[in-house]
């Protein structure tokens, strides 16, 4: 069902069906979720209303993205989403926050702006942007690379707030600082409206494109790889949680492009990106919402300062468990139903692949690698909060004592986040795949004929192989970045990609080509070349034209001198022409059998008079009136040539008298 509402003449467009219906109910779940869990968060803190209000605001502006039909409507709620959590970052106004707020309210006019130029062209060619239209557009097109362009600027914007590298960098720098109920809601579904954007350009317009499909795939990777390896390295709990949104992203991104790639085979690819998407949104909220009741008692993220603070506290525990079993893709909970779906996806084009299979395998390996990683930087975070103890023991004696680190609603808040994630992974036919069937037609996914193997045995190991390689990088975390106690931030400052990059390329860079350029133009516009001596040569040399024009010499006698020349030579061409028709280009003598009885009585009448009259070609003009209208044209055409350049050399010299005239 679409609902449509005019807006400045052009509709908005809903839908309530699928896909769309479901991730507004998700929405409203996380959104219940986080204000149940905010007034405890909030006790004492300043600019409630504001936060209450934005967050509202952006409520609204995400669900409308979410029930959007068309690109147009998609764009409207995304920049008013956009510009409305703007202020869930703000929320403290630390200048850490006001920074992070900062870039990020730059990568969303930076992208925001793209994308529209990127919609702009895509509305001229197509002409419309609702999401059937294109897909009918794409499906009429024998050759889709003239839609490259234009989708690739229009994917920048939904890239950059799903957190995709390299326009990630907000992602890091916005979670530490923002409120944890914001954090939770930026992880959990903001990231995804980026990610909804992507699956509408990929599936519409690009379904089946290998070239496509392989952009989509060094993304993944790359995103996938980075934010895990910068949660290894984190100290820091949101920091690590948000690193760690930033790869899942790469690993949702990896399903999509393997969907595109599949095409019409990409029935496990499309759901492994569906029940992800979802997987990540319930998980998030439940460890951000985690972290927030970490942060509520002890009013530090620092993983040295907050080691221990989990003991004997086991409602928090629980919870937390719960999303690091489902994260880590632990069998029987929900991350590993995902995650299995999109390696068995990797491994079904590895085997179809004509071309390039080898690196398709290396791909499989890099995803499980990845989910290795997540398993280490998890692992890093539940041994540092629940088994291990605080360096401090009189602290770690008051936080084993206390009891009432939570309000009943915040831990309402924390049991209903947590409770959902074990009923998607342990009863996934009868709750992950009714989901997943419900939303693959957005997906334009394939049918999948039979019982999905959720628990084979080559997707146990696959999990096998990746929680192998997590306990072994869990080890080398606790061999090398921890060190009595104290976790050792060894991650390379020179990395940050917007402190090594972006910032000095607005900040300094770009200003110092601007002012350079600037003064070059200024010091060109002061030399005495520029202001006086070229001005005073164009205005000599104006003034010379200006009389050269008005002498008589100009105006009557040169005019009269080229029409002589050019009468003489239009003479004299037409005489050297017929000099050559009699002799080097002589015709034939025409046979009698070709002609009539009255054209040979008119070719001897001819040749009589070439006798008498050689310099006219007679036997030209009586053979036929065809031919001789042939040849008129012909003569008329050598003749007229000279009229013409006659003309051209009038208009010449009009023009330049013209010129000097209004100089």
């Amino acid at each position: 069902m679409i609902f449509s509402f005019p807006l400045c003449g052009f509709p908005l467009t809903f839908s309530l069906e699928g896909f769309h219906g479901i991730y507004a109910l998700i929405g409203v779940f996380m959104w219940a979720i986080s204000l149940l869990f905010t007034p405890r968060y909030f006790r004492g803190h300043h600019h409630q209303g504001r936060y209450y209000f934005f967050t509202l605001l952006t409520f609204v502006a995400t669900i409308g993205v979410f029930l959007s039909e068309d690109l147009y409507t998609t764009f409207i709620f995304f920049e008013i989403m956009s510009f409305a959590s703007y202020p869930w970052v703000a929320q403290e106004e630390t200048p850490q926050a006001l920074r992070a707020a900062q870039t990020y309210l730059a990568v969303a006019v930076f992208g925001g702006m793209v994308t529209l130029m990127g919609l702009f062209w895509l509305y001229r060619l197509a002409g419309t942007l609702s999401f059937s239209g294109l897909q009918a557009y794409a499906e009429s097109l024998s050759d889709r690379s003239a839609l490259y362009w234009p989708v690739a600027l229009a994917f920048v914007g939904f890239a950059a707030k799903a957190g995709v590298f390299p326009l990630h960098i907000w992602l890091p720098k916005a979670h530490p600082v923002a409120p944890a109920p914001a954090s939770a809601l930026l992880s959990g579904i903001l990231t995804k409206s980026g990610v909804f954007g992507m699956i509408v350009l990929s599936t519409r317009l690009f379904h089946s494109d290998v070239v496509w499909g392989n952009v989509l795939l060094m993304l993944a990777g790359i995103t996938m790889v980075l934010g895990a390896v910068k949660a290894v390295f984190s100290t820091d709990l949101k920091h690590t949680l948000a690193c760690s949104s930033m790869s899942q992203i790469g690993f949702i991104l990896t399903g999509l492009a393997f969907a595109v790639l599949l095409g019409h085979e990409n029935a496990l690819a499309a759901r492994g990106a569906f029940l992800h998407m979802v997987n990540h949104s319930l998980i998030k909220l439940d460890l951000f919402l985690c972290a927030g009741a970490v942060f509520m008692n002890t009013h530090s993220l620092n993983l040295t300062e907050i080691r221990g603070f989990g003991r004997k506290k086991p409602l928090l525990h629980l919870c937390f468990l719960l999303g690091y079993l489902g994260i880590i893709g632990m069998p029987l909970f929900n991350g590993y139903l995902s995650k299995s779906l999109i390696h068995e996806a990797i491994l079904e084009y590895a085997e179809e692949a004509s071309a390039g299979a080898v690196w398709y395998s290396l791909y499989e390996k890099l995803f499980l690698f990845s989910g290795g990683l997540t398993a280490a930087y998890m692992t890093k975070l539940y041994l540092c909060l629940f088994w291990f103890r605080n360096r401090n023991a009189a602290l770690q004696e008051k936080w084993d004592a206390k009891r009432t680190y939570l309000s009943p609603a915040s831990g309402a808040a924390l049991v209903l986040a947590a409770a959902v994630l074990p009923l998607l992974g342990m009863l996934p036919d009868r709750t992950a795949r009714p989901l997943a069937e419900a939303a693959i037609p957005f997906l334009r996914g394939a049918a999948h004929p039979g019982a999905i193997a959720w628990f084979s045995l080559e997707n146990l190991q696959g999990a096998a192989i990746s929680l192998a390689i997590g306990a072994l990088v869990c080890y080398l975390i606790h061999r090398f970045l921890v060190h009595q106690g104290e976790y050792l931030n060894r991650w390379p400052a020179w990395l940050d990609l917007e402190d090594g990059f972006y910032r000095p390329l607005v900040v300094r860079w770009l200003p110092a080509v601007g002012s350079g350029f600037a003064k070059a133009c200024d010091h060109l516009l002061d030399n005495p070349l520029v202001l006086r001596w070229i001005p005073s040569g164009v205005v000599s040399c104006t003034r010379g034209l200006d009389r050269a024009i008005e002498n008589p010499l100009m105006l009557r006698w040169v005019p009269t001198a080229v029409t002589f020349l050019t009468r003489g030579l239009e003479k004299a061409t037409d005489t050297l022409a017929l000099a050559l028709r009699h002799s080097l280009f002589r015709p034939q003598k025409v046979q009698d059998y070709q002609l009539s009885l009255s054209e040979k009585t008119d070719l001897a009448l001819g040749e009589a008079w070439d006798k008498l009259s050689p310099q006219k070609d007679h036997v030209a003009l009586l053979v036929s009136t065809k031919k001789e209208v042939e040849k008129a044209n012909h003569y008329l055409s050598h003749s007229m040539s000279f009229g013409l350049l006659t003309l051209a050399i009038g208009l010449l010299i009009a023009l330049v008298y013209l010129l000097a005239a209004f100089k």
